[in-house]
């Protein structure tokens, strides 16, 4: 799996050469092989990166049979939060495994008061090229629209791109309310000028670092010309192989455009590889992803990481774990709901939730170390106790539902802690309850939810701003308590009063009904 171009190729990709190309396909020039090793959204995942890093040296070091151009490039969110030294973690996690550029995810926005400290630190390219960005950020310096990548004498324009609904997925975005982020329409215009600008230059592969979402993705495919190659991100989607009219499209001048995408938090990382004629369309092509998990973390790397964020300490033990969900959006996660438990209990609120998209790893049998935890919550979001109405709670809890049937399962399910509830899938809820501290269940009329029922409810400050498009948990205001941690304490401080080894399993207080 760690191999470029092989005889292997997509025979729909054989099938456009034989209409789109002459006969003298046996005299022709030798084609360019190309092999491209590619992550997106590791979210600050230090350990998947140190794994990663075994798999790219075990990338670099094959020798393929024929001359072949390597490439590494990264659609975006490596980084993630506010935390400088996380941040400082994901720039060197590039910088290692030599990186050659990265499409400006949301997250690398996420500094904006002190992301001009680590500038200096990328080593790689930072690219979007449909968004205005004023002078005085510091921002403006580094990132470019598209540059053009020379490897052994074959020349590669790339392109970058930030997601549409940048603003929105901002903490802070109102500090980013001068930069002005091009709309999906826009966006397919800025593109396809950048493409036009490099193959004026000779340049005949072309290569689009997405941050947009695989449904943005396609878009481009079909109503661009010009671009061979999409590395998407940002929806999360696990694009496995390549499958005609699914990740094989074809642009507006008929030619194959292979779109690709390794899920998120670095548990999977991709290596595309592909062969190019003399014209730069795709002839064949093989794309195998591949999950982190079967590679030992990096030595070297880890020791590199340690200096940064210190030594980890054991705080607890897992008897067992469920294994990682496979859709971290909208799967019940057991090792949420531990999560979730800790927050209310060590917090003494009558409710706590959690977004499915705050948890960014999985608990596993063994001793758990402060650094396991705190990968699991990079964003370091605070919690707070914040006062919500049952009717919140409840339009809540339809808005994420959603997720189920939405584009991309944005913006992810809410795990909670005492309440349980299923979800159809229509993405509606049915059969909620509240469970108090006793276990009693009481029904809650979902239809008619109470204004006059109030719970005491553990959630991050983020949600409890409204982000994601809740405005009905907009209550920061409100709130009877702001902490200064995230839920990676309610974790370690319940394991201080009790080291009974855990068990991480689904209880079925969510459930998804087919």
């Amino acid at each position: 799996m760690i191999a470029p171009v092989t005889g292997d190729s997509t025979n729909l990709i054989q099938k456009y050469v034989l209409r789109k190309s002459d006969t003298r396909q046996n005299s022709s020039p030798r084609p360019v092989r190309t092999s491209i090793f590619y992550i997106n959204d590791f979210h600050g995942k230090s350990i998947n990166l140190e794994r990663t890093m075994t798999a790219s040296n075990a990338f670099d070091n094959f020798k393929p049979s024929a001359p072949t151009d390597k490439l590494k490039f990264s659609s975006g969110d490596i980084l993630l939060g506010e935390i400088e030294n996380v941040n400082r973690v994901a720039v060197a996690g590039e910088n290692a495994l030599h990186i050659m550029a990265s499409a400006m995810g949301n997250h690398e926005y996420d500094m904006p008061k002190s992301v001009g400290k680590i500038i200096p630190d990328m080593k790689f390219k930072m690219l979007a090229c449909n968004i205005d960005i004023p002078p005085q950020y510091p921002l403006s310096k580094k990132v470019e629209k598209s540059y053009v990548q020379d490897i052994n004498g074959n020349k590669y324009g790339v392109i970058g791109t930030s997601p549409t609904d940048l603003i929105s997925r901002l903490k802070y975005g109102v500090l980013f309310k001068e930069n002005q982020i091009h709309n999906i329409e826009n966006t397919v215009k800025d593109i396809q000028n950048e493409v036009d600008k490099l193959k004026k230059q000779g340049i005949n592969k072309i290569i689009l670092l997405s941050h947009l979402g695989y449904g943005y993705d396609k878009k481009i495919a079909e109503e661009t010309e010009g671009i061979d190659v999409i590395l998407g991100g940002h929806s999360h989607n696990l694009v496995l192989g390549v499958k005609d009219g699914e990740n094989l499209l074809y642009s507006k001048s008929g030619e194959p455009v292979v779109i690709t995408q390794a899920g998120r938090d670095g548990k999977y990382f991709g290596i595309l590889n592909l062969e190019f004629n003399e014209n730069g369309v795709i002839t064949k092509v093989q794309n195998n992803v591949t999950s982190t998990r079967g590679f030992k973390r990096n030595a070297p790397l880890r020791y590199v990481f340690e200096k940064i964020l210190g030594k980890p300490r054991v705080i607890g033990f897992v008897k067992s774990a469920a294994p990682p969900i496979t859709n971290d959006l909208i799967d019940p996660n057991p090792h949420a709901q531990f999560i979730v438990d800790c927050m209310k209990k060590e917090l003494g609120a009558d409710i706590a939730l959690l977004s499915a998209a705050n948890v960014r790893g999985y608990f596993e049998s063994g001793n758990l170390d402060t650094r396991v935890l705190e990968d699991m919550s990079p964003f370091k979001n605070n919690l707070t106790i914040t006062p919500y109405t049952e009717k919140e709670i409840v339009e809540a809890l339809k808005a994420t539902a959603k997720s189920v049937v939405n584009m991309n399962n944005k913006p992810g399910i809410l795990h909670t802690s005492g309440l349980r509830y299923n979800i159809n899938k229509n993405g509606e809820i049915s059969d909620l309850y509240f469970i108090d501290k006793s276990g009693k269940e009481t029904k809650i009329d979902i239809d008619h939810p109470r204004e006059d029922k109030i719970y005491r409810t553990v959630i991050n400050d983020y949600y409890a701003m409204g982000k994601d498009n809740l405005s009905m948990l907009n209550k920061i205001d409100w709130a009877e308590k702001i902490f200064d941690f995230d839920f990676t304490k309610c974790v370690k401080d319940h394991f201080k009063k009790d080291q009974t080894p855990v068990e991480i399993k689904d209880d079925g207080r969510i459930k998804i009904i087919d």
